[in-house]
């Protein structure tokens, strides 16, 4: 359907955060990953040092094609941020959650930005690049758009770039698609989350195939987007969460006829 790979799937160790407390136990981990048919990681979630980290990956055969670091210090110490990005293997990260922030005030809003954007200048001179994940709170409204449009209409596109998740744009009322097409050049990342509704009228968390997105075009997106990594997330799952992962995997190898 794409010029996607397999190669560029991944899967976010925070689905799998349970069983990446130890460095005995990220190693059980990995060697599952990758018996699964994973090649790369995005390191979130686990208990052990950067460098202990990049060890068991490389062992294990796996890519580290990014990281989340904390928000904390992204903003305050984005220098030590790369400095840990460094020592695991990667070029990217994420800011992963918006602690803190009122997004119903707008001085709130309008400080993040600036510190985001000063934050990624930094990171880029380190050779590191910096990227907004987002939830369903940012589609909060905003000068006649969303808090999710100012964040990228306000910073420079050379210091903050998207790790779009397809959950939390769908769970907000936007088309995982057409952010895509919107932050083309500027998605490098993308967490594919698939979004389902229970018996109870609520939304879940399901295995990439198992929902209502459609991945087709999702996908079809990505690549015109210029998006690398495919980053399989599901933050909770129904059973064990490695057989999980594993539907995701084969539903994506088979999509992508690879």
């Amino acid at each position: 359907m794409n010029s996607y790979k397999t190669s560029n799937v991944a899967i976010q160790l925070y689905t799998l955060r349970d069983f990446c407390k130890t460095v005995p136990d990220l190693v059980k981990t990995a060697e599952k990953v990758r018996k699964i048919g994973y090649q790369a990681v995005q390191a979130s979630g686990i208990g052990v040092t950067p460098s202990e980290a990049k060890k068991v990956f490389a062992d294990a055969g796996l890519t580290v094609c990014a990281t989340h670091e904390s928000s904390d210090l992204i903003l305050k110490n984005p220098e030590e941020a790369c400095k840990r990005m460094e020592q695991i293997g990667t070029k990217h990260t994420a800011y992963p959650y918006p602690g803190g922030v009122d997004f119903a005030d707008e001085a709130s809003v309008r400080n993040l930005v600036k510190q985001l954007e000063a934050a990624g200048k930094v990171m880029a001179k380190h050779g590191c690049i910096l990227s907004y994940h987002n939830h369903a709170i940012e589609f909060i409204r905003f000068d006649n758009s969303t808090v999710l449009d100012f964040i990228y209409e306000s910073t420079d596109p050379a210091y903050l770039k998207a790790e779009l998740d397809t959950y939390w744009v769908q769970n907000g009322g936007g088309d995982p698609a057409a952010w895509l097409e919107k932050l083309s050049g500027r998605a490098p990342l993308l967490h594919l989350k698939d979004y389902s509704v229970g018996a109870d009228h609520k939304p879940v968390f399901a295995e990439i195939g198992r929902g209502n997105l459609d991945w087709k075009r999702i996908l079809t997106a990505a690549e015109k987007a210029g998006t690398e990594w495919l980053i399989v997330e599901q933050d909770s799952c129904p059973g064990d969460p490695f057989d999980s992962i594993k539907l995701s995997y084969d539903y994506l190898a088979k999509l992508l006829g690879k």
